[in-house]
């Protein structure tokens, strides 16, 4: 019998693509498996959600902001460990995301480490 196990898939959503290619080198160097989508609307379509064990994601990109994607995910009851990047946060947005379930709130530019030890402790969870 196979067990339905996530296998540990990152999924990054940033519209900027050197954040993409940066945040992706990052983890594949780590050893942790991710995959990058443009936008909030491309991660939805391509169904990766119930694979995804971690999401990092943008607050501010064009169409669906990061937080609106996170309403989205709990909405339809797939609640993915969340960590957002950006760089326009402030204590109001980092408070939204935060009870609202992300594991973590990162200003850009975030530290790499940082970024790493948050997605452990998510794909821990």
């Amino acid at each position: 019998m196979i067990t339905q196990d996530k296998t540990k898939l990152v999924a990054i959503v940033d519209d900027d693509a050197s954040i993409r290619s940066a945040v992706q080198g990052l983890l594949k160097a780590a050893g942790l498996p991710a995959r990058a989508f443009a936008s909030a609307e491309e991660f939805l379509k391509s169904g990766q959600q119930h694979e995804t064990a971690c999401l990092i994601a943008d607050i501010r990109m064009p169409g669906m902001s990061g937080l609106e994607l996170q309403a989205h995910l709990n909405a339809e009851r797939c609640r993915i460990p969340t960590i957002f990047i950006t760089a326009h946060g402030d204590a109001k947005m980092r408070m939204q995301a935060l009870r609202e379930g992300a594991v973590e709130f990162l200003a850009k530019p975030f530290d790499d480490e940082a970024l790493l030890d948050s997605v452990r402790a998510a794909l821990e969870s």
